[in-house]
């Protein structure tokens, strides 16, 4: 009877363990869906329609890198880029302040897709102070000798700030899949564990957001032809660019299926029509605006008298 009751004991406090992990996913999933917080949906730019559902798989060959909606030229769009640049700037202002929560921003994409770009134009005008980029290269030794996760932790945002991961765990999915450089019983089981770190990410006050910057191998070849014509920025190329370039169509299986694995309510992928610069930068802008609106940060209550404060001469 005893060995009963405390089954029975066990198998209650594990129901409710599981009802309080989904009610604070819940609760804090709300920032996954930040056009809620747009007053006439769709946004524009119409952001949601790249973000990849849980379960719902990913064809790349389906997404037109190409896309712009009805924006046809740069032009176009800076208007509507400055307005959600300075959005961000507010916000962040008051994420820094409120000294609570952060956001954890990871950009992906093959090579000359624009990662770093984004970040120089989406970014332009927001407190440094408040925003910190992590770029991961090849692992240390150090770094090598722990989990594949150690070293990316270390660089998750604390309260109050913006964290941008300059690629990220997922290349550990990624190129050491392309390159075999684990076998494959190695690096599956890293998309669930993914999923477990970015949720823990996630209960613990951290707003996930994942962009794939989405370009043709047509794109790539024209930007990497670019750098080696222009004399200032060659030194952006490298022979590895035309050694990674040769793997392109195993690197986009491997993108479809890391994505479409790790996608879920509360970290969503977005795949970014990414071959015009201009309409990227304004994404991707868009998205981390109406995310952080919809997460409400609010400056801390000032101490209380100081209408009777006077500051002496």
């Amino acid at each position: 009877m005893a060995d009963g009751t405390r089954t029975t004991r066990a198998a209650a406090e594990s129901r409710r363990t599981r009802a309080a992990a989904d009610a604070a996913t819940e609760e804090k999933t709300r920032t996954a869906r930040p056009e809620l917080v747009v007053a006439d949906p769709p946004p524009e730019p119409d952001y949601p329609r790249y973000r990849v559902e849980p379960g719902a798989g990913l064809r790349l060959a389906d997404v037109d890198p190409d896309e712009s909606e009805h924006f046809r030229k740069k032009k176009d769009v800076l208007p509507e880029l400055e307005r959600n640049r300075d959005r961000i700037a507010e916000l962040q202002s008051r994420l820094y302040a409120e000294n609570r929560r952060s956001v954890l921003l990871v950009l992906q994409a093959m090579d000359t897709g624009g990662k770093d770009g984004t970040i120089k134009h989406v970014f332009e005008g927001v407190n440094p102070q408040g925003c910190q980029v992590s770029s991961f290269k090849a692992p240390s030794a150090e770094e090598a000798a722990h989990d594949f996760l150690w070293r990316y932790h270390q660089h998750v945002p604390s309260r109050g700030m913006i964290g941008i991961f300059n690629r990220s765990h997922y290349e550990d999915v990624l190129v050491v899949r392309v390159k075999d450089l684990v076998p494959e019983e190695v690096w599956r089981p890293r998309y669930e564990v993914i999923n477990q770190f970015e949720h823990a990410l996630t209960l613990s006050g951290v707003t996930v957001l994942k962009f794939y910057l989405h370009i043709s191998k047509d794109e790539q070849k024209r930007r990497l032809e670019s750098r080696l014509a222009d004399p200032d920025k060659r030194w952006k190329f490298s022979a590895n660019d035309l050694r990674e370039r040769r793997h392109w169509d195993a690197y986009m299986a491997a993108f479809e299926e890391a994505i479409g694995n790790t996608s879920t309510e509360h970290a969503p992928w977005y795949v970014v029509p990414a071959n015009n610069k201009w309409y990227r930068n304004l994404v991707i802008a868009r998205t981390i605006a109406d995310t952080l609106e919809a997460m409400d940060p609010r400056y801390p209550e000032p101490e209380e008298g100081l209408d009777a404060v006077a500051v002496d001469d």
